[in-house]
């Protein structure tokens, strides 16, 4: 699970600060405030660990890519190709990891990484470089790759340390070249040093987290009348829920409960309770067209009717919300999902419904263990953060647990508040004018009718 994200320098950030990444971890703020490029980021870092380019250090994306950024002008704050784009991201390991010195026999072992980074480009931003990275397992080993700049013969060279560890050159002259994309050291580290191997270890830990991270954006298909599906098991729903269907085949056998001493439900019974929770429909089931045959199509009651339909032939919001559900559940254990913008074309009972949905999800248990599943959601739903406060209130989820951001533009670069959610979960600095200006209008509204009243007179 991340748990601490900051950027500097990254496209209308100069700086988040620190950003805490908890279980719930929200991000409100109008539109063209930054929160979008925030989860960008996150998702740019997976893009480039997939990317079959060991030399390219970041990967901006393409059309097969979730994010298309476009050049490192277009990342970089300001388009200034004199800064560097800076972060740092920590996070929990799903086990232990253990280093052990082959020289000394010395272990460091702990249970979180933080990596940290910096990355700038040419006067003409063609060629990017690392200057600097760092790994630090725990409060103990640390090593950090640095850029020799100083002496022009040493450019495009690196230095190696490690703190609480030491590191034995096999020979002394000899300089490692550029790392691997932004995170990997180069193989000439572990030939260079006598007991450097663990170096790879780390970069690993960092591309299985970064593999981790999945997303599903805010347009989502549109319903199909019947699905196909060969038995395959795909990784996630897509980034726009395509396959939300085929998960949910594929998961017929798995049972899940919605938190500890909660009864366990299969998969697609699971996905049928959360949608008459949700207020949607009466009941819900995928089934084969006909036997032997690899098409199936979802047929669902709405509340107050008697007879079976489609999906597509029930309202559009059924449709949008059922990826986010399944996804949700479908999720591997220790996955971190960025939602965008899950309570599009949704009622607003539903956006309320979801908080529910969401705190269930961080607290499902599968094969008697906790899921840990992660979520960081991008949203503009004042219905969907009353019903989370009221549950921090009720002590249904921790106020640690849920982290909360509102995000805003201020002379030209976007700024990072967070909000300070107490234990009764109350905003104790709630922004001016958070979901617009609810009071003014009512005033306005109220100053209308009398005026009206009187003219009438």
């Amino acid at each position: 699970m991340l748990r601490e994200l900051s950027i500097k320098n990254f496209k209308p950030w100069r700086d988040t600060g620190k950003i805490r990444l908890a279980p719930i971890t929200v991000f409100f703020g109008g539109n063209s405030s930054g929160k979008t490029s925030i989860l960008q980021f996150l998702l740019m870092l997976r893009q480039t660990a997939e990317s079959p380019d060991r030399h390219r250090v970041f990967h901006p994306g393409d059309d097969n890519t979730q994010v298309k950024l476009g050049t490192f002008r277009d990342l970089i704050f300001g388009h200034d190709l004199s800064r560097e784009i800076e972060f740092d991201l920590s996070w929990n390991l799903p086990a232990s990891l253990t280093v052990t010195d082959p020289l000394t026999s010395k272990v460091s072992e702990g249970d979180n990484i933080e990596f940290s980074a910096a990355v700038g480009s040419d006067t003409k931003g063609a060629q990017q470089y690392v200057r600097r990275l760092e790994y630090s397992l725990g409060q103990g080993l640390s090593v950090e790759m640095e850029r020799l700049e100083a002496d022009e013969e040493l450019n495009g060279y690196y230095q190696l340390r490690a703190e609480n560890y030491d590191l034995v050159l096999t020979r002394k002259a000899w300089l490692p070249p550029s790392p691997v994309r932004f995170y990997g050291f180069p193989d000439e580290v572990a030939a260079y040093y006598k007991n450097a191997g663990f170096t790879s270890d780390f970069a690993l830990e960092l591309e299985e987290q970064l593999k981790r991270i999945q997303y599903l954006g805010p347009l989502r298909i549109y319903p199909a009348r019947s699905y196909v599906w060969s038995g395959e098991t795909p990784e996630h729903v897509g980034w726009r829920g395509e396959r939300a269907v085929e998960a949910m085949l594929a998961a017929a056998d798995r049972s899940i409960s919605c938190g500890s001493n909660r009864r366990k439900d299969r998969f697609q019974e699971l996905i049928a309770r959360s949608l008459t929770e949700l207020g949607l429909l009466h009941s819900f089931e995928v089934r084969p067209i006909a036997p032997h045959r690899q098409e199936y199509e979802v047929m669902v009651r709405v509340s107050g009717t008697e007879s079976l339909v489609n999906l597509p032939d029930v309202g559009f919001g059924v449709s949008q919300v059922l990826p986010v559900l399944v996804q949700c559940f479908y999720a591997k254990p220790h996955t971190t999902l960025i939602l965008e913008q899950p309570e599009i074309h949704l009622h607003p009972r539903v956006q309320t419904g979801l908080a529910d949905l969401f705190v269930e999800a961080v607290q499902s248990r599968e094969d008697g263990a906790d899921r840990s599943i992660q979520l960081i959601v991008e949203s503009h739903s004042e219905h969907f953060l009353r019903r989370l406060q009221r549950r921090v209130a009720e002590g249904r989820i921790k106020s640690d647990d849920v982290a909360l951001y509102f995000c805003e533009m201020r002379q030209g670069e976007a700024v990072l508040n967070p909000l300070r959610v107490n234990e009764f979960g109350d905003i104790e600095n709630w922004p001016t004018d958070f979901f617009g200006d609810e009071m003014g209008e009512l005033a306005a509204r109220m100053e209308a009718a009398a005026h009206r009243e009187a003219d009438d007179k």
